[in-house]
């Protein structure tokens, strides 16, 4: 359900608008919204002074953001939100900053070296084993070659062109590599260094360039490539205890730092919703109807008769109040599910307990099968255990947990099992029907919920529109009856129901019909049309649901089809991962479907503006959407 919501006024003398302000932060029920223009008020203007605290609390609580960013986890503050030290904060933010970012440079460069040595590392194996090999060659000038895999047949050639040139006097190595190239080292006299270059431009082969930093040839960076190797994980592991120092020595203060700077600059920025004269202010909010109570005990007992409150009468409000949703325990983790969309309007119908029934059920139904809904459920309860209270994570454990509840007793009454394993095995049968064979059935199924969903949405539609829009909800009424007299004359067409009423519908529907036209006009026939075809889109439960079943037999199948048992078993496994996977998105998408468009499209009235109120921060609640649901 939504909330009832008040509008109160709170009133009091200027020097009091501060201390009104950190009380409503404290209470966190009060959603702040401006008071209405009137001659004698004037909104309320920040001072010089004040500006330029904003702008320093803003400045510092960058710095200190990106210094907890770079902290990564830093532990909880230590101490609540105290006085505010905000020149001492600013310099630790900004050192802490500055290690930071030397650190993260330092720890960039020597990625990127780990990196480029990591590219070298197979060329160093074959070019130490190939000096190893070829021993002391004083005088000599070495070159350092890799050929590509498509130029491995070009050696020959090259040898060749090489004795040539140098009469002999040349030396040639090479190893092959696990990438397919080959290493080659080149020991030619060093009179012919400018000879041997050329050839190898000739030939398009170029020589290893050396790193920067590492020296002027391969054979003499080598040692110290190797030393770099073993050299940065040290390094990178002193970065990490340094950064680790770091979030021990300054994480917890500059975690309180935050909470207090967020909190003072909501403050602020709380100030200019505010109306004043030159003696007074005025306050308006927003907060639960059952909170009012809380509210005046908290300015009675904090600043006494200094301010008080009054409860705006309706028809002043000026705006529609925020959204609060508040439902069973049983219902709650769903609107999760309807906070997707936008909030409902204030003083519309809430959905959620309406979705905690039918997704579910529609997920069960094209799911249906008791091994996949156990899965389903040691997952969901898995996630669960490991979430935080009350957050999104959890909500959408249990709600996978209700899925998972309606598709092991549709699996029972099924008697699905892993697809037909079970009938196999255990020879368990169905105890209602089986989807594979009962095509019609299953699809007059369908289409019953289907008729049952969209009737339902027509009749909230009339009781949410019947008194601001009374003309509207007597069409969606008419709508409603009309689709019932349409379904009862198609069963008694085909016999389902006596024949004789087939008659009396076809009147009741010429009768109806241009009653609909003069009260919804022109558009009524096609907004008939089209909310049977919505009707129909419901036959998606039926066409997943047995789409499930087959591609879980046909996994089965797998078993004795492969001709080896043991691969048989491990393409059946696969195929029922590939099915469960396709399990879990399909229902889920085509369920949320047929709810956001079929159904909520008969009565849902989007436009709601969320509940925020002035509280104060905190990491958890920056961490997900802000809550819908009342603290009253």
């Amino acid at each position: 359900m939504i909330v009832p919501m008040s509008r109160v006024r709170l009133l009091g003398p200027r020097e009091q608008l501060d201390p009104t302000i950190a009380l409503l932060q404290d209470l966190g029920l009060v959603h702040l919204a401006a008071p209405p223009d009137q001659p004698a008020l004037r909104p309320y203007q920040l001072s010089p002074a004040a500006l330029r605290r904003h702008r320093t609390l803003r400045r510092v609580l960058v710095d200190t953001e990106v210094a907890l960013a770079g902290l990564a986890n830093p532990p909880p503050p230590r101490t609540p939100a105290g006085p505010l030290t905000l020149p001492a904060w600013a310099r630790q933010a900004h050192r802490v900053r500055r290690e930071l970012a030397r650190l993260t440079e330092q720890e960039t460069a020597l990625g990127e070296e780990q990196a480029l040595l990591a590219r070298y590392h197979g060329f160093l194996d074959a070019f130490e084993a190939l000096l190893r090999a070829q021993g002391a060659a004083p005088g000599a000038m070495m070159f350092h070659v890799v050929l590509r895999a498509d130029q491995a047949g070009a050696i020959p050639q090259l040898r060749e062109a090489l004795d040539q040139l140098l009469q002999g006097s040349a030396a040639v190595f090479t190893q092959r590599l696990t990438t397919g190239e080959t290493a080659m080292l080149l020991l030619v006299p060093r009179s012919a260094a400018g000879q041997v270059e050329r050839l190898l431009a000739q030939s398009r082969v170029q020589e290893v360039p050396v790193p920067a930093g590492y020296g002027s040839s391969l054979s003499k960076a080598i040692p110290r490539m190797r030393e770099r190797e073993a050299r940065i994980p040290v390094e990178l592991g002193g970065i990490r205890r340094e950064r680790d120092r770091l979030r021990r020595q300054h994480g917890a203060e500059l975690a309180r730092a935050r909470a207090v700077l967020r909190d003072r600059l909501l403050q602020l920025e709380a100030l200019p919703l505010s109306r004043t004269t030159a003696h007074a202010f005025v306050l308006d909010g927003w907060l639960p109807t059952a909170a009012q109570n809380r509210l005046a005990h908290a300015l009675q007992d904090r600043l006494g008769t200094a301010v008080v409150t009054e409860t705006v009468a309706r028809e002043q409000w000026g705006a529609e109040a925020p959204v609060v949703l508040r439902n069973p325990r049983l219902f709650r983790p769903f609107e999760v599910l309807t906070a997707m969309l936008p909030l409902p309007r204030y003083g519309s119908l809430d959905p959620t307990p309406f979705v905690a029934v039918f997704f579910p059920m529609f997920f069960g139904l094209m799911l249906g099968d008791v091994g996949y809904g156990l899965v389903l459920a040691i997952l969901a309860l898995l996630v669960r255990a490991r979430a935080a209270p009350a957050s999104v994570r959890r909500a959408i454990a249990e709600v996978a947990g209700a899925g998972a509840a309606f598709a092991v007793v549709f699996g029972v009454l099924f008697g699905e099992y892993f697809g037909d394993l079970g009938r196999r095995v255990l020879d368990l049968h169905p105890l209602w029907m089986d989807r594979k064979e009962a095509v019609l059935p299953f699809l007059g199924l369908a289409v019953a919920l289907g008729l049952v969903h969209i009737l339902l949405g027509l009749v909230l539609g009339v009781l949410s529109t019947a008194r601001s829009h009374p003309r509207q909800a007597a069409g969606r009424g008419l709508s409603a009856v009309m689709i019932v007299l349409i379904v009862l004359a198609l069963l008694a067409a085909v016999e389902v129901l006596p024949h004789g009423l087939l008659t009396p519908m076809v009147i009741a529907l010429l009768v109806a019909f241009p009653i609909l036209v003069v009260v919804e006009g022109i558009i009524a026939p096609v907004e008939l049309l089209a909310t049977l075809g919505h009707v129909l889109s419901y036959t998606r439960i039926m066409a997943l649901g047995t789409a499930s079943v087959m591609l879980a037999i046909v996994a089965n199948q797998m078993v004795g089809a492969m001709g080896s048992v043991v691969v048989g078993v491990l393409f059946a496994l696969l195929f029922h991962l590939v099915n469960f996977a396709l399990g879990l998105f399909s229902p889920t998408i085509h369920a949320l479907r047929l709810h956001y468009v079929e159904f909520f499209g008969t009565f849902f009235s989007p436009g709601g503006e969320r509940y925020r109120p002035l509280a104060h921060w905190s990491p958890r609640l920056a961490a997900e959407p802000p809550p819908t649901r009342s603290p009253a």
